[in-house]
């Protein structure tokens, strides 16, 4: 029992002198880092939060997998910031014309915001190939938790929503299309919990 209390306190302080070491090698002091700790039976238990870490298995089998697979890790980086966007300019939006004292005033706000989104972003979203297309409506649903079509028609009501479906169907898409990250969108999940986590 003795011996495996030694080992431990050993083991802690190494811990701890390399954390210390780790921090004057970034220019941090010698004091160490400080963390919580509980007392079990006597003995000082450390708590550390480890990030978290994901192992995705390898399945390319031939290059054309491959090849397909980094068509998609493309595909995900140029798209996904598009999507956040839309998360992020949705709850301002909300958030806004919640405050607006009046339906007439909420309408005209949003048709004016409409216009400046359609100016600025429409550039660089007619340069999306179709399959980045595609990919963006299903990565909106995956970072808004509704579709597109949900959304256009929360915010632009049923007719403009439905004009905007009918458009995207003239190139094969659809505005009501849902994110599956457990089924048939699984390996586009991995792309992007990679992409967000910096690992690819």
């Amino acid at each position: 029992m003795k011996q495996r209390h030694i080992i431990l306190i050993i083991a802690l302080s190494l811990l701890f002198a390399l954390s210390a070491q780790s921090q004057n090698a970034e220019g941090g002091t010698s004091q160490g880092k400080i963390v919580f700790a509980v007392i079990e039976n006597g003995d000082t238990i450390p708590i550390i939060h480890l990030p978290e870490v994901f192992v995705f298995p390898k399945r390319f089998s031939n290059p054309k997998d491959q090849q397909r697979y980094d068509k998609l890790v493309r595909d995900v980086k140029r798209t996904l910031p598009y999507a956040k966007m839309v998360y992020y300019t949705l709850i301002e939006t909300y958030e806004y014309i919640e405050t607006l004292p009046t339906d007439k005033e909420k309408e005209k706000h949003l048709k004016r915001m409409e216009k400046e989104l359609f100016k600025q972003y429409k550039p660089e979203l007619k340069k999306l190939t179709l399959t980045q297309g595609k990919l963006l409506i299903k990565l909106i649903d995956r970072e808004c938790n509704q579709s597109s079509y949900n959304i256009l028609r929360a915010y632009l009501g049923s007719f403009r929503a439905g004009v905007w479906n009918v458009f995207a169907g003239v190139f094969g898409a659809s505005l009501k299309t849902e994110y599956d990250p457990k089924g048939k969108d699984a390996l586009t999940e991995q792309v992007v919990v990679m992409v967000e986590k910096g690992m690819i």
